[in-house]
C-alpha cells in the first residue's frame, strides 16, 4: 500500500497552505490558509495528531446537501477541510482515508514553485 503524503504550497496572495493526499495522489483534506509557512508546518502537526480521533471529525452539509468534513483539533479550531460528497458513505471513507493517511511524516514543499 502507498502510503499518503502533505504538500505545503504557497497561494496567490502570498500565503502557505497544505494538502493531505492518498497513496493514489487524491486530495482528501485542504488546510486553512496560514501567514507563515511555519504556521502551515504546525498546522500538518495539528492533523497528525489529531487525524486518528474520530472526535475530532464533524460532518456537514453544503447549501446542495452534499456532506463534506472538517478535522478540528482539541482546541475545537478547524485544521482542514474535505471536499463535497455524494454520500455519507463516501463522507465516512474520506474520514477513515484521513485517519489513515494523517500519521504521514512525508511532507513535500512545493511552497517556492511557480504558481
Amino acid at each position: 500500500m502507498i502510503n499518503g503524503y502533505y504538500e505545503i504550497k504557497k497561494a496567490k496572495n502570498g500565503q502557505y497552505y497544505f494538502n493531505l493526499k492518498a497513496g493514489n495522489h487524491e486530495i482528501i483534506l485542504t488546510s486553512e490558509m496560514y501567514v507563515s509557512k511555519a504556521s502551515a508546518e504546525n498546522g500538518i502537526a495539528s492533523v497528525q495528531t489529531n487525524s486518528p480521533d474520530e472526535k475530532q471529525y464533524e460532518v456537514k452539509l453544503n447549501v446542495r446537501n452534499e456532506p463534506y468534513f472538517l478535522l478540528k483539533a482539541k482546541n475545537h479550531q478547524v485544521i482542514g477541510k474535505s471536499e463535497f460528497y455524494n454520500s455519507d458513505a463516501a463522507a465516512q471513507k474520506g474520514i477513515a482515508s484521513v485517519s489513515r493517511n494523517g500519521k504521514t511524516t512525508d511532507v513535500r514543499d512545493l511552497s517556492d514553485k511557480e504558481l
